[in-house]
Parts: C-alpha cells; structure tokens; sequence
C-alpha cells in the first residue's frame, strides 16, 4: 500500500528521486524482476483445438461408429463374399457418413473463425508513450517499459498507464469511471490517507486506464501490469470459468438422450435380426449377420439428427445476422439465443442506462426555477420558465447574472469535430455542463474576456480543493471589481451574506429556507446541486487579499441543478421488457439516493421507497440473506466489481437466466460471470469487450430489448427445427423398425431382410432433403406474441412433454405411410430398389409437407405459407431433386434407388400430405373452439 505513506516515504521505499528519476541499470534490473508493464493474455484457442473439438460431437460419435460398421462391411464383401457391388454399397455408405462429418466440423469451424475476427475489429492498437523522467532527463518511453520506481509527468487529456502515487498536483483531477463506474472526476491530493481508505477515495493515487480530465500532475509508478487494479480485475477475469450457455445445455442434453436411444436401437435391430434368422432357418450365417449389420447402420443413422450441428450453426448465424442488423455483434453463436431465456438484465448505470454526459436540466436564478431542454454536449436547446408568465423575450434578464458567473468562474469547453461534426468536452464535466448552458442561450466564456475590448479582464483564479470545495475568479469589468464563485451549496450558503430574489437583494437568513426547499425538489429529481455566487470587492482586496478574506459575504445568484441524463430510449426498452417477464437491475457505483431516483425515471423500480442495497450493506450479509433479497431488490449502489460478481451469482444460484451490461473495466468480471455479458461497442473498454458475449454497436439499451426479441425467435426457430428432424428421424427409425420386426418372409421380389430404407437414402433425406429446408427455418418472423410470453424455463427440457407428444404423434404416423408404401411397393412386385425406392420418396414428400406445421406452435394454418420466400425456394429444390435421385444411374449405384412410374411419384406427392392437414385441421378447430370459450366467458363476466 503507497496511498497511506507519506510521498517521501514511498520514494525512499522504491529507491527513486523525485529530481532525477532512476537510472538505467535500475530500470534494466527491474524489467527483468516486473515484466513489461502489461497484462498476462489468457491462452488463446487454437483453430486446429477448435476442428479437432468438432469431431468429437455426441451425435458425431455415432456417426463415427456407423463408419467403422460400414468399414467392417465392405472388408467382409470383399476379402470373404468376394462381392465387389455390396462392398461398393458400402464404401458409398462410408463416403457419405464422413462427408456429413466434414461438412459438420468445417461450418461450425468457419462460423468460430468468423465470429473472433468480427471481435478483433473492434479492436484498436494503440503504441501509448509516457513521459518519464530517468537520468534527470525527460524523454517520452514506451507504456510497456515503464517500472516501480519511475517518476512521470502528466496533464490534462493524458492516459494513466500504470499505479502512481502521486508526488504533486495542480487543479488534478481524474476520471476513475473505468474503476469506480462513476463519471464524476475525482480531485487528487498528495497527503497521505488513513488505513482502509476504499478504493475509491483514494485520492493521492492515480490508477491505470485513468483519464487526466483536469491539471497536470508527477507520479511515481507503484505497480505495473498484472500488479495493478487494473490488473487485478483482468485477473478475476481469467479466475472466472466460462460457463456453457443455455442452447448447450440444451443440446448436450438432447443429444446425449439421442444417443442411448440410438445405441439401444441398433442393439436392438442386431440381437432380434439374428434371431429372426435363427428361428427362420435354424442357423445363423455369416451373409445374415452382415445383412443385419447394413440394416443396424441405417437405422444408426436414422436414430440421430446428424445434420443438426450443421443446421444449428446455419440458423445461429441468420441469428447473428438479426442481432447484428439490429446493432449487436455476438462473439460465440451458442450465445445468440441465451438473450431469449434470459430473466434478469442487470444494467450499470452511468453509460449504459444514462448517456454519461452531465447535463444541467433545471436551475434555479433571482428567485424563479427553470428548465432546459437539449440532450449531451450540443449547444442546442431551450430555457422555459416553470413558475411564471413572462414571454421568452424577457427570460434573459431574469438570470443573466447567474450565467455570467457561472461561465466566467470556468476553464472548460466543448469543441466540434471537424470529421463527424459531434461536439467533445475539454475539462471538467460539472464546469463542461455549465459551458453548454451558456451556449445554448448564445453565451460563452471566450467571447466575454476575448480582445479586443473584453467585457470581463480576469485578475486571479482560486482553483478548486476538496477543502474548499468551491472555485473562484477575481474579474475586473469597467472600474468594477468582482469575485465569482461556484461550489458546493452546503458551504457556499455559510458564507453568504445575501441572495438575489426576483431582483433585489434579500438577507440571507431570510431567503435560506427558499433556497433548502429548492434543493430538496432538485435531490428528488436526482439532480446534483452546484450554487452560483458573486461578490463585489474593492480594487486592493481584489488584487491582493487572501482566499479566505476574498471567499465570504457572496451574494447567492442561484443554483444549477445536473444530471446524468438516462438515455431516451431507455424507459420504453424497460416497459417492453417487463412486460415480457424480464427483470431490469441497476448496479451501479453511484450513491443510493441518485440510483434510485435514476431508476424511478426509467421504470426499474415504481416507488421512492423501494428498497436498495449499498455496497456496505451488501458487504454485512451472508450469502443465504442475499439469496433472499436479490430477487426482489433492483437497485444496488456504491457496489465493488466483486459485489457485482457476487449479486450475478446469487441470481443464477435463483435458477435466473441473467444478462449483465456495462462498459467499464470495472462490468468486466461480472460480465464474465454472466450468462451473457453485454459491452458498449463505442465507449466500452477493451477488456470489457473481451470479456462479453455481445457487442452493442451503438451503445444503446434499445438494442439490448431487440436482442430478447431476436434471442426469443431465434430459440423459438431452433424447437421448429428440433421438431422437424425428430419427427423424421422418428418416420425413418418406425418404418425401418416395423420392416424388422413385422416382415418375416420375402414380399414378392422383396427378402425379408431388405430394410425399408438404405443407409444413403437416410443421410440423403437428413442432410438433403430434409436439413435444406430446416434450416431455412431460421429465416422465419418471430410469431406476433413473442414479447408477451414469459421466458421459457431453462430447467425444462427442449423435449418437454407438448413437444414429445407432438413428435410422437407426426412422427408415428408418417412412419406408418413409409411402412406401408414399401409394403404395396412389394406387393405389387416392384425390385426391392424400387420398394425401397417408394419409401423414400413418401418420407421426403411427408417431411416437406410437414415443414410448414412445424413453423409455429400451433398449426399448419397459423402462418402463411408464402411468408418465407427460403423455405419455399429449399422446399423446391429438396422435392425435385429427391425425384431426380430415382432417375440418374449414379444414385442408382450409390443411393439404391430406382426409377418410378410418374403416376406413381405423383401419387405420393400428394397422398404424403393427408397427415399433416388432417392433424392440423383437427387441431385447429379444437384450438378456435377453445378461443370461442374463453371469449365467451369474458363477454358474460362482463355482462
């Protein structure tokens, strides 16, 4: 610790001269004892980890054995059956699997890549100097040189880049927000501080990331890189494991389901298809085994959605695609639907849910309040008085006095950029705000003491102190003499001798009360407070007298009441929010008071009672009595980036899904520790944008809303997906399973061995015909309601009981048509490729049918059809060229299939579709019957 030393002390400690800094064997031996002045990276992820990793999928390890089985096979026909055609079948069968596999690891590894390199756009390098004072000379050195020890120079606008103890200050101030989360400077002294001084009011310490808002200032580095504050928090980063989303959970659950029921299938098909075959003749052969093994490899692959990860990645990426139209980048696509289960946003404040930009909204002057209008730093705007009748005209001369002291006793700006033409403040925020009321009344501080015949001849300028708490400008106008000062109400009001009320100049002690009342109405509406005085003096105090004889007997001209302002946009984005069952918290590290008048403002909380948790309070609780409260309390003040870590926490312990914003280095941790962490894109720091899931573009809370929105479609098209290829993996396992179990003597030409699909039709339809328009899903709207239902239950499986009975159903009955279409086709004496043949198409036809049921929760009928111009134009191309597959004599070889009489095809074109439209049709008039009832029953509670 340096902040409670004395300065001399701490550079006797660190064996440095505040004269002639240290020398370069010093700062040699101490780059090899600290290490450059940066922070430990954690280790990056290899692309070649991130494919190998692909390969390893639950649903790719079925995948793999159904190869080894398809291996295992062809090596039989060869080397023993001497069967070079059923080897080849084989061989096809192997071919195909691998290609899925393939095709699987490289779109998921793309979609990786590309999601780290939109990341690393955002990213700025920036080679940052210091000046360093090393030998008794001054020279600029590279930030990742500097070490404990040396001395450095510093002035306003320049960056802080490591831990000093500062040795001088002049007028310093600083902006911790990156630390604290506060846009507030805090002013810098040189004394030593008490033991346990918080961080934040560590006041004779500059910390890293730091900004020089005003003065100038010598340091001398205490700690560097990871050893810093800054460092720290970059620590608890790498401390934090990542936790896996909800859509991985999900699938990891789903999967590893699928997984059992596949290999208990297979097992199944193998152990009743020897059977069979001992109990039909009495023996078991070689042939009949391998026969069983080709149909176990079908149904392997029929068991499982192998072309989900594929279609998952494709429809995570229209869903990055909608969040990024909307303004917000994600980094990992597993996090693009955790948005649309999330229950609790917990927000920072300043920056996030405020504009960061302190702005005066309401001042009160010679007796009369009035507010401002206009937004930021733009000299645009309007004074409206609230409690008179006076025209605009004639407002000027009502507060002209507590303008020209407040804009006289100021050294800041605001200056336009020539590029983008936005308007940028140069100094300190509460004087910047204060500069930004004068402009939009078409005054400023430099047109009043510019030459040539200034109004105004500035004599001497007292700076602020924290022990004054107030700053003040001696001025000369004409033959005049006057002192003009601003500061904290509290004291200004015990030195003041009179106030201007509605011109004339009452006593003080007669005009205090006015004056209290006014401060209260400004604390209730979260205002900070600064009071405007003016002094006339004579020429030889002025010139002459001391801060003290010169700071009293002011006559007070009124205050100004700043604010923070919330973001516009923001209270709506909470309605629409709330409305849809998500909780909005604010964490914030300003005080209790303005947090919760903050929150009043934008909906968080809907009363001034409403309780909030300090920091210090927060600190005092055991974990179980948190546990209790977090649920229930929105607003928590004066909080540590641990606090924050410790209230996320207990959210999720809650079983809550929780979104964490913010943009300060200070968010970073609990932002980690999030379900999803969210950064401001613009004014966020880098290592909060490392440590996030989503990117806002814009930096607006809006985009937050819009992303629940499009994380809720986004999941709600995933279950439509799930639910598609269940219900076809579903059709295809039934009619291969009622093939082995039911046919037990040869149809015709058709053995009893012959499975009613091959291995290569299954992949066709899973990855073909039925994936391309799967994933056009992910194309669709989100249904009208999306943002009045409650979030889904993240501890309720994806397969819950409504969707099970749902796939079961659909499922059932279109394998009953695959069934029996192989049936007839053998019956009919149809080749048992041309058997299999008119199964294949009946289950393509069947699932491109029911591809439009499976687009909304309730039926067919619930959406236009014509809505979803990719699912139309994949639909197309699926069902004409599993029609071609039957005609050319390549798939003939590879697939097995066989070409149809046209009658046919089109026969199974359209009796494929009775199930779906006779299963919606039901449902829909139970579901309008039931709309009926319920209307009815409000109309006769009304009546």
């Amino acid at each position: 610790m340096s902040y409670n030393k004395h300065r001399k002390a701490v550079l006797k400690e660190l064996e440095t001269n505040q004269t002639s800094g240290l020398t370069n064997e010093q700062v040699k031996s101490r780059q090899e004892q600290f290490g450059p002045n940066t922070f430990k990276s954690e280790e990056k992820v290899k692309p070649l980890s991130v494919f190998l990793h692909t390969l390893r999928e639950p649903i790719v390890i079925v995948l793999w054995i159904a190869i080894a089985l398809s291996i295992a096979s062809a090596f039989y026909d060869i080397y023993v059956n001497h069967d070079m055609e059923h080897a080849m079948s084989a061989v096809y069968e192997t071919v195909a699997i691998l290609a899925i596999i393939l095709i699987n690891s490289l779109v998921t590894f793309y979609q990786t890549l590309q999601a780290k390199k939109s990341l690393d756009s955002l990213k700025k390098m920036v080679d940052h100097h210091a000046l360093v004072l090393r030998e008794g000379d001054w020279s600029h050195v590279n930030v990742l040189d500097l070490v404990p020890g040396d001395i450095v120079k510093f002035k306003m606008g320049d960056f802080i880049e490591a831990d000093l103890r500062i040795l001088s200050a002049n007028e310093l101030s600083l902006n911790e927000s990156h630390l604290t989360g506060e846009s507030d400077p805090i002013n810098k002294t040189t004394a030593a501080l008490p033991d346990e001084t918080g961080l934040g009011d560590q006041t004779n310490m500059a910390f890293s990331g730091s900004t020089v808002m005003n003065g100038s200032g010598l340091g001398v580095v205490v700690q560097t890189g990871m050893a810093t504050e800054l460092g720290k928090i970059a620590g608890m980063l790498q401390e934090t494991p990542i936790a896996p989303t909800p859509i991985e959970k999900t699938i990891k659950n789903l999967t590893r389901t699928l997984m059992y029921v596949a290999a208990g299938i297979v097992a199944v098909v193998l152990i009743y298809g020897i059977a069979k075959e001992y109990m039909n003749y009495g023996a078991v052969t070689i042939e009949a085994v391998m026969a069983n093994i080709s149909s176990a490899i079908a149904v392997a692959v029929a068991s499982i959605p192998d072309a989900m990860p594929v279609v998952l990645s494709i429809v995570l990426t229209i869903g990055a695609g909608i969040m990024a139209r909307n303004n917000g980048l994600i980094k990992s696509l597993n996090s693009v639907e955790t948005l649309g289960a999330t229950t609790f946003i917990a927000s920072d404040k300043t920056g996030t849910l405020t504009k960061n930009e302190m702005t005066v909204t309401n001042f009160f002057a010679n007796g009369h309040t009035f507010e401002v209008s206009g937004q930021g730093y733009e000299p645009h705007g309007e004074v409206t008085l609230v409690d008179g009748v006076e025209e605009a005209a004639e407002l000027l001369p009502l507060y002209e006095r507590f303008i020209t002291s407040a804009l006289l006793n100021n050294e800041a700006a605001i200056q336009q950029s020539p590029d983008d033409g936005a308007y940028y403040p140069l100094g300190n925020p509460t004087d910047v705000s204060l500069v930004v009321l004068g402009a939009k009344i078409g005054q400023n501080h430099a047109a009043l003491i510019s030459q040539p015949a200034p109004d105004y001849n500035i004599i001497r300028v007292l700076p602020f102190d924290s022990t004054r708490k107030m700053m003040s400008m001696v001025v000369q106008k004409d033959d005049d003499f006057y002192v003009y000062t601003k500061g904290a109400p509290d004291v200004l009001f015990q030195k003041a001798s009179a106030a201007l009320i509605k011109d004339q100049l009452v006593d003080f002690a007669e005009a205090a009360t006015i004056f209290d009342e006014k401060l209260n109405e400004f604390a209730d509406q979260a205002l900070r407070t600064i009071a405007v005085a003016e002094r006339q003096v004579p020429e030889d105090l002025a010139r002459n007298g001391s801060v003290a004889e010169l700071e009293t007997e002011f006559t007070i001209l009124g205050l100004a009441g700043i604010i923070d302002p919330p973001r516009p946009e923001v209270k709506a984005s909470i309605k629409k929010l709330h409305r849809a069952g998500v909780a909005v918290v604010m964490i914030t590290g300003d005080h209790a008071a303005t947090a919760n008048a903050i929150a009043l403002r934008l909906g968080i909380i809907n009363a001034k009672s409403a309780p909030a948790i300090t920091g210090a309070e927060l600190k005092a609780m055991s974990d179980e009595e948190l546990l209790q409260r977090v649920e229930h309390t929105r607003v928590y003040a004066r909080v540590t980036p641990r606090d924050k870590q410790r209230i996320i926490s207990a959210l999720q312990q809650n079983s809550e899904v929780v979104a964490m914003t913010g943009d300060g280095v200070n968010d970073a941790p609990a932002l980690k520790t999030a379900d999803i962490g969210i950064a401001m894109g613009i004014n966020g720091t880098e290592v909060t944008k490392d440590s996030a899931d989503l990117i806002l573009l814009d930096d607006k809370f809006t985009t937050i809303e819009k992303s629940v929105e499009a994380g809720r479609q986004i999941f709600g098209n995933i279950r439509n997906f799930i639910r598609q290829e269940l219900v076809t993996n579903v059709s295809e396992v039934l009619s291969l399973l009622l093939v082995t179990f039911f046919v037990t003597r040869p149809i015709g030409q058709v053995s009893e061995l012959t499975p009613s699909l091959t291995a290569v039709m299954v992949l066709w339809v899973n990855m073909i015909s039925d994936s391309l328009p799967s994933f056009s899903l992910g194309f669709d709207n989100a249904e009208k309601d999306i943002m009045l239902q409650k979030p889904r239950n993240m501890q309720e499986p994806i397969l819950n009981k409504r969707m099970l009975e749902r796939v079961a159903l659909r499922g059932f009955t279109m394998g009953l048509m695959v069934f029996f279409a192989f049936i007839w086709a053998a019956k009919n004496g149809f080749s048992p490729a041309q058997a299999q043949t008119t199964a294949f198409l009946m289950l393509v036809f069947g699932q491109l049918w029911h591809i439009f049921d499976a687009r909304s929760e309730r039926t067919i009928f619930a959406r236009n059809p014509f809505s979803n111009k990719v699912l139309l134009l994949t639909v197309a191309f699926a069902g004409i060229s599993s029609v071609l597959v039957t005609y050319l004599p390549l798939f003939h070889k590879v697939m097995g299939t066989a070409q149809l009489p046209e009658l046919v095809i089109l026969a199974l074109l359209f009796i494929s579709a009775i199930p779906t439209f006779l299963i919606s049709g039901i449902k829909e008039m139970i579901y309008r019957r039931q709309c009926t009832a319920v209307k009815n029953k409000l109309q006769n509670e009304e009546d």
